[in-house]
């Protein structure tokens, strides 16, 4: 199995550093944040050796071209892809940085789902450390698994607790059959009680006591990246269709990548 992407990100804020660390990490990655700090970024580049590195424009003590002049000295094939983001639509100064080494330019504000499709475009990896395929072919179902386990794992469900398993078993046949979203109790509960030879009932409530646990228990940053938009109030908790469709839609979006 290949090593795990690593990505430094020169932000440690709670508006954009935080979110996305929090989803890279969702998607297998392993992320390094630091604070803006042009000068400490060059140095821990060397240290870390980062397969992507993200950083502002313009930083205290030494600014995004200034760093990429210091990595012009590094061996090519150690040498991170480096993403520069900045809240300036300015042309000239977007061919300076692209002159410098920079391989891409994000103009802020950007969707975080765009920054992983991006390392991973640039990359030539998919979530979870693999090497991309060739357009149109699939993930197998090894594949599949290690990236669900991932990603329920990073939301802080209990690998001991069976509805662990169900809910990873329902979430790669929702992703398989999206069809399945909307027949959950009808169709996708029988089936994934077919697969461990229970009943539908008690894989319903086995899957909302994972979820229900994750809640409790889980990291509050990044089940707020993946469902800021349901734990607003009280912590509130998704259903367990919710949940699992919306990580099955999650991970489609993440093999278009592939």
């Amino acid at each position: 199995m290949n090593r795990k992407l690593k990505v430094l990100l020169a932000d440690d804020s709670a508006e954009f550093g935080h979110p996305c660390a929090n989803l890279l990490k969702t998607y297998g990655i392993d992320v390094l944040s630091l604070p803006k700090d042009g000068s400490r970024l060059a140095a821990e580049v060397k240290r870390f050796r980062p397969d992507v590195l993200i950083m502002d424009v313009f930083m205290p003590k030494l600014d995004a071209i200034g760093v990429l002049g210091q990595l012009k000295a590094m061996d090519p094939k150690t040498k991170p892809v480096c993403m520069v983001l900045s809240k300036s639509d300015n042309r000239l100064l977007e061919s300076e940085l692209m002159k410098a080494g920079a391989d891409y330019y994000f103009l802020r504000p950007v969707e975080l789902e765009v920054i992983a499709e991006r390392i991973f475009q640039f990359t030539g990896q998919t979530a979870g450390g693999g090497r991309k395929r060739e357009q149109g072919s699939l993930v197998s179902d090894a594949e599949m698994e290690l990236m669900v386990t991932e990603m329920i794992h990073q939301l802080g469900v209990p690998a001991h607790i069976k509805g662990y398993q169900y809910l990873r078993c329902a979430i790669i046949l929702t992703v398989k059959e999206p069809d399945y979203v909307g027949a959950v109790t009808r169709r996708l509960y029988p089936a994934v009680a077919k697969a461990f030879d229970t009943t539908s009932s008690r894989v319903e409530r086995a899957i909302r006591h994972a979820i229900e646990v994750a809640w409790d228990r889980g990291d509050v940053e990044i089940l707020n990246t993946c469902f800021g938009y349901t734990i607003q109030n009280d912590r509130g908790k998704p259903t367990n269709s919710e949940f699992i469709a919306l990580i099955a839609d999650k991970l489609r979006l993440r093999l278009k990548v592939a």
